[in-house]
């Protein structure tokens, strides 16, 4: 539970390199796929399962590498350029930016003829196979799976699989019964004249069944995979002793158990029917096992992944309380940090343990809901820092820190980032912050007609900083779950969001600007999409956003003479109800921090 600060291992690069090649080299391969993924294709893998950050380095939550027999590159996405190029050894691996040179054109040119690129085929996914493919098939390579991993094979202390226990999450958090659940889902696989789905996600998994568990670190699942049948019914396949007798009873008659082994031969006995897979998650391993047994495999979206994003009213006023108490613990938190930051002596992980801290004294707390962002100065500027003993900054005045965290609740989950001035703010800090903040109450404000998608709502974000000639590498919002991942689909406020949001849906918004080597910004707030109504004075329908996160924005780096008159209304209104809130739930020092903190724009200072 909660954040390990330990350094990360530098025992990885050329020696590491070395012995992979050499295994690759005992088995006919000249080059060789390690994604960061597990079997389950879920954002958050276990230890055992970190390949990517074993062989390299590489500690952020999105990668990949390709390792040829004289060349070798790890791809990250904007978030993590920065990040990449401190932790991976430049004299084994090239680091590459994704939006510049994609994993296939990189590999175009690093293959040969006749050169055979291995694979893992339960971590990687049809779509990426496809990709894979043509890119070694344009230059005459090819690919091939491994039956296990070559670098199972060199890793010689690689933990090992996670046994977290498996628990109930109760109808009255959940709002519906698995029963029920799964007759909707199997409604819909009636409609599309599927036999059955084949599930790998967690998240869709522990959903469904109304299940929790503690498999991995911040994200409350527990590791399976599952077949959902017309009837209703499911073949639930994991390590049995995870269950115990309360959860096999609430799972009850309509879920047949099967232990992990039985995983593929289960597959194989689908010999005539039309199973439905998910071609962007699904491991290539099992559209393999079924087409081998002479399924009919049918690629369509997960079925519980728009249902479980639709929050029921049960999840919504969930939602609410959780970040009423999570609200609480920020004020207590940064009522603490304004006291004790202007002395100097305060580090980014001292920081990080202050507010785990707080939250932990809620008595609500299960976990974090990732590790903590606890960003000063510099470190600031990369959007996904990880403080470690080895990078940890005292915050020493003159700058800004950034801190982005959130906790699991089993009623909510939460994720908020507010941005600190640590010493008198210059102007330039507070041009930025407000160019973000503007774009950030842009979409707090946002009405928008049903079909709308993330990508129309992303570019409201953006637009301030724009004008300024600013941008940010990340997407603008991503999904939430309810006690489940902190990023869920398959909704996002991004330029890759082509989902349409719907009323139920959580997401966040947290625009952003960074400055290498100087400092970061970002804002956060969830959001709630609310149901369709007809503004005052309008003629159609519109959705809108109810703002979840209850937690004050630093005016001191606010200007308000680059802010318009209804900006500065809508940030009254919101300190307002924070205000209102948070006030009975903390102490009379946060109170009394918190009525300066919360003062009208005009008023403050």
């Amino acid at each position: 539970m909660y954040q390990s600060f330990e350094t990360p291992s530098h025992d990885h690069g050329a020696a590491r390199l070395a012995d992979l090649r050499a295994e690759m080299a005992r088995r006919g391969l000249d080059g060789f796929i390690v994604p960061r993924a597990d079997a389950h294709q879920g954002e958050y893998v276990p230890v055992r399962d970190e390949r990517l950050r074993w062989l390299t380095g590489f500690t952020g939550s999105a990668g990949q590498a390709i390792a040829m027999t004289d060349r070798a590159a790890v791809f990250v996405d904007g978030r993590y350029t920065i990040q990449a190029a401190e932790q991976v050894d430049a004299d084994a691996f090239e680091t590459v930016a994704i939006a510049e040179t994609d994993p296939g054109a990189w590999l175009r040119a690093a293959a040969g003829e006749g050169d055979v690129i291995g694979f893992d085929p339960w971590l990687i996914t049809p779509a990426q196979r496809e990709s894979y493919e043509k890119a070694a098939h344009a230059v005459g390579a090819s690919l091939r799976a491994e039956a296990d991993n070559p670098i199972d094979a060199v890793w010689p202390d690689q933990p090992p699989a996670p046994m977290g226990s498996a628990e109930v999450h109760p109808e009255t958090l959940a709002g519906t019964s698995s029963a029920d659940k799964r007759a909707m889902v199997a409604g819909a696989l009636d409609e599309d004249d599927l036999d059955a789905f084949v599930l790998t996600l967690p998240d869709s998994i522990n959903w469904l069944l109304n299940i929790r568990g503690g498999d991995l670190s911040h994200t409350p699942v527990m590791l399976a995979d599952a077949v959902l049948h017309r009837d209703g019914t499911v073949d639930l396949i994991l390590d049995l002793e995870k269950l115990d007798d309360a959860v096999r009873t609430h799972l009850g008659e309509g879920v047949r158990l099967h232990d992990t082994p039985r995983f593929l031969p289960l597959l194989s006995e689908l010999k005539s029917a039309r199973v439905g897979l998910e071609k962007a998650s699904v491991p290539v391993i099992v559209e393999t096992t079924l087409r081998e047994a002479g399924a009919e495999v049918v690629w369509r979206r997960d079925p519980c992944i728009l249902p479980k994003a639709r929050k029921n009213p049960t999840e919504q006023a969930g939602a609410r309380a959780a970040h009423l108490r999570d609200g609480a613990a920020m004020a207590r938190f940064l009522c603490w940090l304004d006291a004790k930051a202007p002395k100097g002596t305060l580090k980014e992980i001292k920081v990080a343990k202050r507010l785990e801290q707080y939250r932990n004294e809620t008595g609500k707390l299960r976990d974090i809901s990732f590790d903590t962002i606890s960003a000063y100065g510099p470190n600031g500027a990369q959007p996904h820092y990880r403080v470690s003993r080895e990078t940890n900054r005292v915050l020493e005045g003159g700058s800004l820190h950034l801190i982005d965290s959130g906790g699991q609740y089993r009623d909510g989950t939460t994720d908020i980032t507010r941005v600190v001035a640590i010493g008198t703010p210059e102007a330039r800090h507070r041009r930025a912050f407000t160019l973000v903040l503007r774009g950030m109450i842009a979409v707090s404000r946002a009405r928008f007609p049903e079909g709308t998608t993330g990508v129309q709502i992303d570019t409201m974000a953006r637009m301030p900083l724009w004008s300024a000639g600013l941008d940010f590498d990340h997407g603008t919002g991503h999904g939430v779950g309810a006690y489940l991942g902190v990023h869920e689909g398959p909704a996002s406020l991004s330029k890759r969001g082509t989902v349409a949001l719907e009323p139920g849906m959580i997401l966040s918004n947290e625009p952003g600007y960074y400055r290498e080597g100087d400092f970061g910004i970002r804002i956060e707030n969830l959001v709630l999409v609310t149901p369709p109504a007809v503004p005052e004075g309008g003629e159609r329908e519109m959705l809108g956003f109810e703002t979840l996160t209850l937690a004050p924005i630093d005016l001191r780096l606010v200007d308000p003479a680059l802010m318009r008159d209804d900006e500065i209304a809508w940030l009254d209104a919101y300190h307002a109800r924070v205000y209102d809130a948070l006030y009975p739930l903390v102490d009379e020092t946060t109170r009394d921090w918190l009525e300066r903190t919360t003062a009208k724009v005009a008023e403050f200072g």
